[in-house]
């Protein structure tokens, strides 16, 4: 039955590599792109920082430049009131100048400690500002219900004895605009040491400045804004957020302990980039900050990551929709040319199938391409030939060794005629039984057996094993036995029976075979047997009622080996019951799966259980002792026993 062969699922050689080439490509493209993606965003994030750094340090110089040019007019002011002897002649013409002469002034002052000014009078603080576009009013701060004495820009500088910019603040009186003041302290010096005698203001509009910084954009939300020392903002694009919320109260607002954290740090007069949640996009976003350090302010920049790498983003769809379109490409070209390299293997494939099946006439593709596909397209058509020539071989070898294992068959057959096969051989007589079979190792051996009457009194027998084995062997029996059939016939002892042989034997033996051999003549009457041998193994004597043992043989040489060997006669009687066992050294040479030899003394032994046995039994039992002892053994040499019985004459 044939046996049904499984083929495991097939996936094309064409497939298989354009999937690999592309699953390769498709990495090597992704690690390039993610590695152009992070340093990407590490380049845009430096110069990011750098541009927002810059932005945030050219709005802090554009504030301290106004700041610091506003500082020197009170300072001016305050050092030429110092040690003088003031009047109102000298004081409002000299506060007036200040606010008239310096357009980027909303208003000025002189305010006097009490009683210092004149020392009946406790208030004296003359404040000019501006109405309108360019007209300077004048009035007189302080009295009951205004004390000034108290108010953060007059005390402020005379507990700290250094100018001050005030807290900015929207002024009721000046229209409501925001503002913020410098205060610049002034003495009278002695040589006691100064005494504290006012201070010299100036009031600035931070409205336009508001409206610059406010008006900053960044990319499409980023802005700009301002806070006070305090964290109050005081330019920021939303206009409800300035002085009416701070950088904390948005903080604690929008649950953002981040920004808290960064307030902090303005309010220090720090500077640095970070990354927050913008309180009011909700998204994260870059912030850069610096100190304004005229003033203790703080000016922020804030850029929302999403636009920042917008331009990225768009660079990126824009490069994945370009290499899916090429890996695509790529796909159908690998394809393409990898079908073009597996077509021809495709068809070998084909090709070698039927030739697995056993059609060695199936004509392999034509390959042409030059490469290793051509190659192994002739390698499989030189396998091809050479299968065909050597089954052809085979079969040329099986018809040979069918023809020799005929001719074998028929060698065994004709030389299986040569010998003795009817038992018993002699019906008619009563004083002698006797049996023989012989198993050749192979379809021919040399072994041979022979008996035959040289008169109506006397039984011829013998066993002979050939050198070698096969046919050369078969024919050298062949010629033996007819010859010693031949000279017995001529009355003769056995050791000239033998003699004569030997010397037909050694004439042009060529082959330097030999035979060994023991034979014997029973007298039927008076039972003695003459016997002779030529270098085989000892009979085994089977007396009546005692212990089997060996016949002892004349000394002799085998036959055929040397042409003047002789031989020797000897003799013995055998009684009615007494057996004769002849056999060669097949049986006592036969070994066991361990190389063991069967030997003579378990062939005595098993001569033993032998004693009032037929001929025909105690050869079978011999063979069959043989073949178990033998076991899976195959046989090695050619077995042949004959056994004689002697009953005696009536």
């Amino acid at each position: 039955m044939t046996r049904a062969t499984r083929h495991p699922e097939r996936r094309g050689l064409a497939l298989r590599l354009a999937l690999f080439i592309l699953a390769s490509t498709t990495l090597i493209f992704l690690a390039a792109f993610g590695y152009s993606h992070y340093h990407s965003r590490r380049l845009v994030l430096k110069n990011v920082r750098a541009v927002a750094m810059d932005r945030a340090a050219s709005v802090v110089l554009q504030i301290e430049i106004k700041l610091r040019s506003v500082e020197a007019l009170p300072r001016v002011v305050s050092r030429y009131l110092e040690n003088r002897t003031v009047t109102d002649e000298l004081v409002l013409p000299l506060m007036h100048d200040m606010v008239a002469g310096s357009p980027e002034l909303f208003g000025g002052a002189a305010a006097f400690e009490p009683h210092a000014f004149k020392p009946d009078q406790r208030f004296y603080a003359p404040y000019f500002f501006r109405k309108g576009s360019e007209e300077v009013t004048f009035a007189q701060l302080g009295n009951e219900t205004y004390n000034y004495f108290l108010w953060d820009w007059y005390l402020i500088p005379k507990e700290l004895n250094r100018p001050v910019w005030s807290e900015p603040y929207f002024d009721e009186g000046g229209g409501g605009i925001l503002m913020t003041t410098y205060s610049h302290p002034f003495y009278e010096r002695s040589e006691e040491g100064r005494l504290f005698r006012g201070v010299v203001t100036a009031d600035v509009s931070l409205e336009k400045l508001v409206s610059d910084i406010g008006a900053i954009s960044l990319y499409e939300t980023g802005y700009a804004f301002l806070i006070s020392n305090r964290g109050a903002f005081l330019a920021h694009p939303d206009q409800t957020l300035i002085m009416r919320e701070s950088i904390f109260s948005t903080a604690e607002a929008r649950g953002l302990p981040e920004l808290r954290t960064v307030g902090k740090a303005m309010i220090q007069g720090g500077s640095g980039f970070t990354a927050m949640t913008c309180p009011h996009t909700g998204r994260r976003s870059l912030l850069a900050y610096a100190p304004v350090t005229a003033a203790g302010w703080s000016v922020g920049v804030v850029i929302p990551e999403h636009e920042l790498f917008a331009d990225i983003r768009t660079l990126n769809r824009t490069i994945l929709k370009i290499a899916a379109a090429g890996l695509a490409l790529l796909l159908l070209v690998v394809v393409a040319i990898s079908r073009s390299i597996t077509r021809p293997l495709q068809h070998l494939v084909g090709a070698t199938a039927e030739i697995a099946k056993g059609n060695l006439e199936v004509q392999l593709p034509v390959v042409r391409t030059g490469d290793e596909v051509q190659v192994l397209t002739r390698s499989v058509d030189d396998m091809r030939v050479a299968l065909k020539a050597y089954i052809a071989d085979i079969a040329e070898t099986s018809r040979a060794r069918e023809r020799i294992e005929s001719e074998l068959k028929i060698a065994s057959a004709i030389q299986m005629n040569f010998l003795p096969k009817r038992f018993p051989p002699f019906p008619d007589q009563t004083t002698f039984d006797l049996y023989a079979a012989l198993a050749p190792a192979r379809e021919v051996g040399g072994d041979l057996y022979d008996f035959f009457m040289l008169d109506p009194g006397h039984l011829f027998f013998s066993v002979g094993d050939v050198s070698d084995k096969g046919v050369p062997a078969a024919l050298f029996m062949a010629v033996t036995k007819t010859l010693m059939k031949g000279m017995a016939e001529q009355g003769s002892t056995p050791a000239d029976v033998l003699g004569r042989v030997n010397a037909e034997l050694c004439r042009n033996n060529e082959t330097a075979m030999f035979v060994t051999l023991v034979c014997g003549i029973l007298d039927l009457a008076t039972g003695d047997l003459v016997y002779s041998n030529a270098g085989h193994n000892p009979p085994v004597l089977l007396r009546a009622g005692k212990r089997p043992e060996f016949l002892p043989l004349p000394p002799g040489l085998v036959l055929g080996a040397a042409e003047e060997a002789a031989f020797e006669t000897r003799s013995i009687r055998l009684f009615p019951g007494d057996r004769l066992l002849l056999y060669t050294d097949g049986v006592t040479e036969a070994m066991d799966v361990d190389q063991q030899l069967f030997s003579d003394e378990r062939l005595l032994r098993e001569t033993t259980w032998m004693a009032g046995e037929t001929p025909r039994q105690m050869v079978e039992r011999l063979m069959a002792a043989v073949q178990t002892y033998a076991g899976g053994t195959a046989q090695s040499d050619d077995i042949t026993v004959l056994a004689l019985h002697y009953k005696g004459s009536h």
